[in-house]
């Protein structure tokens, strides 16, 4: 059994003692469930210890496991320097990983580091392990932004990995929970916060980490959570695996959820199979997919047949008969969302009416979001099934100033007299406050709020799914 234990913990830097300067009484139940992490480890002796790091070097399409054969960091970006760190790195599991990964078709490994120092969110956990106990190498893997199932999937070679070289690993999944429990916390205050860090702790106490992969990515995104996809890479660490849980601890008095769990194998009678999880996940998936077409409006409908159509056959469809009246009668800009597993796959809109008829317009802006959004390769045949849409219809954007803004009602169009022009929409997951709208819209057409003489217009939107 490679994989000793697992362990989900958070990473908030005034736990340190030189950086909390006493502050971090404030979260002792945390810090007393860190101290039993670090026995328990002392306890299991490992070889090596596998982090998985929201902190450390991210990729949207590819999962970094830290080269080289050392590492270290300090706090001195927290105010406290002499708090350092060194890690040595089990360079001959890295490898096997990297290997495993290549064969299994995972886009991982240990290329495209820009910062090799070690990070917050690696060095807590180390902090506490290491009171406890020394002779262990560390292996330090990022996060990404593929599907649960990929995450899932690089848990498991990790787990294959350890058990080709022979390696005894506890596995420690950094990640706090929501940063948004409460309207005086840095973050301040969401619903879906509370609401994550419910949903998460009780999926830590009853071991149910199926649920921990088919986490909507909405109610994470507006909670403000690091951890999650941290979690996920755990959950595939301990597939076919038997275990048992335990909530150690759960605060949130900052704003910020503190989690601490600990997964414990039991039984040696080999692979528990109702523990393989991913097709469990998969068929999940599929199901809930299935839900949301067969739920899609006539709005969403026509934006898939569009889009389905260009990218299988390369036409462009011609609205088609029965389409409620308003789509064939009216003109209005709109813009097209694509998402898969909740992340954007693809947006492209307009502001003001190009077309004849707002069902032309969907059918083109489907097509641009699909093929034609830079920050993506073009949707493939294969994908087409996966896909998510939203259409958003925009009313006529009117002039108005910072007060007159709010991210949950209106988008924002930031202007220049020169051309350069950004637009969000209301409504995201994860945009709270006018200050990051305006920065996001101003950012997308290439504006500085600071310098330039800019004009502010909103505009809402009818968002049909």
């Amino acid at each position: 059994m490679p994989i000793l234990a697992a362990f989900a913990v958070p990473h908030p830097p005034l736990i340190i003692p030189e950086v909390g300067r006493g502050r971090e009484r404030g979260i002792q139940a945390t810090i007393d469930s860190y101290e039993e992490v670090g026995r328990r480890v002392a306890a299991l002796a490992p070889d090596t210890v596998v982090v998985t790091s929201p902190h450390t070097t991210l990729y949207r399409d590819y999962f970094l496991i830290s080269p080289g054969a050392s590492a270290r960091g300090s706090f001195a970006q927290f105010g406290a320097p002499r708090a350092a760190y060194k890690a040595t790195y089990d360079t001959e599991l890295v490898a096997e990983l990297c290997s495993v990964c290549e064969q299994e078709g995972i886009a991982a490994g240990t290329d495209y580091e820009r910062d090799p120092r070690l990070d917050h969110a690696t060095m807590i956990p180390l902090h506490f392990i290491e009171k406890y106990y020394t002779g262990f190498e560390l292996v330090r893997i990022g996060l990404s932004g593929f599907s649960p199932a990929e995450h899932y999937r690089l848990g498991m070679a990790v787990q294959k990995a350890a058990d080709a070289v022979g390696r005894r690993v506890v596995f420690i999944a950094s990640g706090d929970l929501s940063h948004k429990l409460t309207k005086d916390g840095p973050y301040g205050f969401a619903l879906e916060g509370p609401c994550f860090d419910e949903r998460i702790t009780k999926d830590f106490s009853t071991c149910n980490l199926l649920d921990i992969l088919c986490m909507d990515h909405s109610l994470a995104e507006r909670a403000a959570e690091c951890g999650l996809r941290s979690f996920q890479i755990m959950a595939g660490a301990l597939d076919r695996t038997q275990v048992t849980s335990e909530l150690l601890s759960y605060e949130g008095p900052f704003g910020v959820g503190y989690g601490v769990a600990a997964f414990t194998p039991v039984g040696d009678e080999g692979a528990d199979e109702s523990r393989a999880l991913l097709p469990q996940y998969e068929a999940w998936r599929t199901a809930d997919l299935a839900t949301r077409k067969a739920a899609e409006d006539p709005y969403v409908r026509l934006a898939r047949a569009s889009l389905e159509a260009y990218v299988r056959e390369g036409r462009r469809i011609a609205p088609p008969q029965g389409l409620p009246q308003e789509l064939l009668s009216s003109r209005a800009g709109c813009f097209v969302s694509i998402k898969v597993d909740g992340e954007l796959r693809g947006c492209i809109g307009t502001i003001e009416p190009t077309k004849a008829t707002l069902a032309e317009e969907i059918c083109a802006n489907a097509i641009s979001a699909g093929t034609r959004d830079p920050r993506f390769r073009a949707v493939g045949a294969a994908e087409l099934d996966d896909l998510v849409y939203d259409v958003d219809v925009l009313t006529e954007p009117e002039f108005t100033d910072e007060a007159g803004l709010d991210p949950a009602r209106y988008g924002v169009i930031v202007s220049c007299r020169d051309g350069r022009r950004g637009l969000l929409l209301p409504d995201l997951d994860g945009v709270d406050s006018v200050s990051e709208q305006l920065r996001i819209a101003a950012q997308k057409g290439h504006i500085d709020l600071d310098f330039d003489d800019y004009r502010l217009q909103r505009f809402e939107v009818v968002r049909h799914l």
